[in-house]
């Protein structure tokens, strides 16, 4: 996929917001950005097609804490 880059000019306090969010989500700032945009576009219907190369072709899904990575996720059983 041939990505194109481009100037995104926010104010602060949408910056910091999106930099904690990435940060809690363990992505880039732009991996981020690229993510909500995605979802939004699924969400309303404009995206055709695949997502990316491995992405599910299903109807959108809360992306949030379950798409942690496994090797993070807590066990609930003890070994």
């Amino acid at each position: 996929m041939e990505r194109k880059p481009f100037l995104l000019r926010l104010d602060p306090a949408t910056m910091a917001a999106l930099r904690g969010w990435a940060s809690d989500d363990l992505r880039s700032l732009n991996g981020q950005i690229e993510y909500l945009l995605r979802r939004a576009l699924r969400e309303a219907g404009r995206m055709p097609g695949p997502k990316r190369p491995g992405e599910a072709t299903g109807p959108a899904i809360d992306d949030g804490e379950a798409a942690a990575v496994p090797s993070m996720q807590r066990r609930s059983d003890p070994q």
